[in-house]
């Protein structure tokens, strides 16, 4: 290993041709070095995949900057170029996610590749309209009371299947008591427009209110999890994917 300056006199290491980079305090969002950890806090980043260190220093605002900035490389089509071997080996000993994703299984948002993390990253729940069920919240209780990760997200998307069926009041074996979680969410969208599956927009609307119904029920069903949130620890936050354009949008 060895070490030099670059052009803007920015320390470099290398080390067979995997390049750190020495980022400030106000680069959190701009970590372009190949093989560099987008996770990572200010300073050396030489592990392939997050450490607890590097984990335990950063405050649930900055890693939903992280986040952004992922989702931001993703849009421009500049995503880290991510050693995923050397992340397997580093993580195989150990994991210290920085956030859990609960997201929609829709096959065209897979949130590690939208938000641009790697192995050992995030925890990531998938379920259809990313609901709160019991498995669920106690997974979101594992990742964040015992395994220390600081965000939860609730990331809905645009045009989802779920909220469809939801709306439509459709049946179908299991999925019907699933829909059933949803259908609040459709009560409880304000909107003045045409109210079915076939209006992109009251779709879309109604995925938004069962992200923050979502929320809410995280916080009223898990003593756990709003105390964490009630003392600072944690962040529980919400999103939207948008499918046309890629953007995840968080939810004030």
């Amino acid at each position: 290993m060895h070490s030099h300056e670059d052009s803007c006199g920015t320390p470099v290491v290398a080390d067979g041709g995997r390049r750190t980079i020495l980022k400030s305090a106000l680069g959190l969002a701009a970590v372009t070095a190949v093989g560099a950890l987008p996770w990572a806090l200010p300073g050396l980043v030489e592990a392939a995949a997050l450490t607890k260190a590097q984990r335990d220093k950063m405050t649930p605002d900055q890693i939903i900057d992280v986040a952004k900035a992922g989702n931001e490389r993703f849009r421009a089509g500049k995503t880290d170029t991510h050693d995923y071997l050397a992340q397997k080996r580093a993580s195989a000993s150990g994991q210290y996610p920085a956030a859990v994703i609960l997201s929609c299984i829709d096959s065209r948002a897979p949130a590690e590749i939208i938000l641009d993390t790697g192995i050992g990253d995030t925890f990531n729940a998938r379920v259809a309209g990313n609901i709160a069920s019991d498995d669920v919240l106690g997974s979101l209780e594992f990742a964040c009371a015992l395994a220390g990760s600081k965000v939860v997200l609730v990331m809905g998307h645009t045009a989802c299947g779920a909220i469809k069926g939801a709306i439509d009041n459709a049946k179908l074996g299991n999925l019907t008591g699933l829909l059933d979680k949803i259908k609040p969410a459709v009560a409880a969208t304000q909107y003045s427009g045409e109210r079915t599956s076939k209006n992109n927009a009251f779709v879309d609307a109604v995925a938004t209110t069962n992200v923050r119904l979502t929320m809410d029920e995280i916080r009223r069903r898990s003593e756990v999890l709003a105390g964490l949130e009630k003392d600072g620890k944690i962040k529980i936050v919400g999103a939207m994917y948008h499918l046309v354009g890629g953007e995840v949008v968080f939810l004030d």
